[in-house]
């Protein structure tokens, strides 16, 4: 077997069900012969967008693959991999390299070395023979912990050195582990949201590449605490829920804005807490209960009062568990929905003006943006009539790439 159809063939086992692609490669031809259909773009960039979206969409659980030739197909590919590294989105990047004789020569383009701060791996095949490890690295790094995009480079004349079949048929898929919160640390973390007078729930996207909007909905309840997303986080919690407070970023919502200016305790689960012009401030005098499975994100712009390291999934149903024990929901809650409500209404109120005129020329963005909203709602409406239909927030439902 050739090395370029051993990366075909471990694409297949790793449930690869398409390959955005740029020629010229020749993975693309041995990718059809493995039943993985490839999908040819414009442009590299645009390749790498369509694998990015694609991991998003599927939470990083279907393996998304994109592949490029070497020189400018690689160069061209960068902006979209940057942008996907600092999103963290899970994808497998597969660019041909210069042949080895010659990879290390002035000007060749070596992807090896300048993707190395734009990926959280970034490996060369040197030997036909290694070409299982090298795969099976690359893809449990790209899926453990925080996620984000992996790479490997193919040098052009390896692409047909042999390999035994048997060591190819060995291969197994990467079998993704993760970890809850200390127990102890998430008990009093618990006791203190549940404490808590004004508690706000901070959700990012590390709610979705857990599969946890289910968790995050039965916390929100259980305590009846208002959730705010993270533009990543999106679709994390239904923005028609009494307790949604929308999302969070350069401009926020007067119900968002109010809830966190009041809050005593912000418990932000599967974000990162980043200070940027494209998140929401967090101000300051509050307490910090943080939890990510990235310890880089704990006391990195904002000082936690109570860290937590683990999977947003495990460590909400930590939280859940941890709660009821501790009584379940605290007396005096019944009243916050309907003070939300009452928030909402008035902020909205507000807007109404602005939202509905009929001012010639037509108000963009704002007035477009009322009418979607109200299509919105009457959608969702016919949506809830029917009850066949369920709602699964965080997997396909209105997530945003941005």
């Amino acid at each position: 077997m050739r090395v370029v159809d051993a990366i075909a063939r471990i694409l297949k086992i790793e449930g690869a069900e398409f390959l955005s692609a740029y020629p010229t490669t020749s993975l693309i031809d041995a990718a059809a012969k493995a039943d993985i259909r490839p999908v040819l773009c414009r442009q590299e960039r645009v390749g790498v967008g369509i694998a990015d979206g694609y991991a998003r969409v599927k939470n990083g659980k279907t393996l998304a693959v994109f592949c490029m030739q070497y020189g400018p197909g690689a160069e061209n590919a960068f902006p979209g991999v940057a942008t996907a590294y600092s999103d963290s989105t899970p994808m497998l990047l597969l660019p041909l390299g210069h042949p080895r004789d010659r990879a290390q020569v002035f000007p060749l383009f070596s992807s090896a070395r300048t993707y190395a701060s734009v990926t959280k791996s970034v490996e060369t095949i040197t030997v036909g023979t290694q070409v299982a490890d090298v795969m099976r690295r690359a893809i449990s790094l790209m899926r453990m912990g925080r996620p984000g995009p992996a790479m490997v480079e193919i040098p052009a004349d390896i692409l047909n050195e042999d390999v035994p079949d048997a060591l190819i048929e060995a291969y197994r898929p990467v079998k993704v582990t993760s970890a809850g919160a200390n127990a102890r640390d998430v008990e009093t973390a618990a006791r203190v949201l549940r404490e808590a007078r004004r508690p706000v729930i901070h959700a990012g996207q590390g709610v979705l590449y857990a599969e946890a909007s289910d968790d995050l909905l039965e916390l929100a309840d259980l305590l009846a605490a208002p959730v705010m997303t993270t533009m990543e986080a999106k679709s994390a919690f239904p923005e028609d829920h009494p307790l949604a407070l929308g999302t969070g970023g350069p401009a926020v919502s007067g119900p968002t804005l109010q809830y966190l200016r009041e809050a005593d305790v912000v418990f932000g689960i599967g974000c990162s807490f980043t200070r940027h012009g494209m998140a929401a401030s967090i101000p300051a005098g509050k307490t910090l209960i943080h939890a990510t499975n990235d310890e880089r994100d704990l006391n990195k712009n904002y000082a936690a009062d109570y860290p937590l390291l683990g999977d947003a999934r495990l460590v909400l149903r930590q939280f859940i568990e941890a709660i009821k024990v501790q009584g379940g929901r605290p007396a005096g809650r019944e009243r916050v929905r309907a003070e939300l409500e009452c928030v909402r209404a008035a902020w909205l109120a507000e807007w109404t003006p602005t939202l509905g005129s009929a001012e010639v020329p037509i108000n963009l963005p704002r007035r477009p943006a009322s009418q979607l909203s109200r299509l919105g709602q009457v959608t969702c409406a016919r949506h809830r009539a029917r009850p066949h239909h369920r709602r699964q927030a965080g997997r396909t439902s209105g997530r945003t790439a941005r």
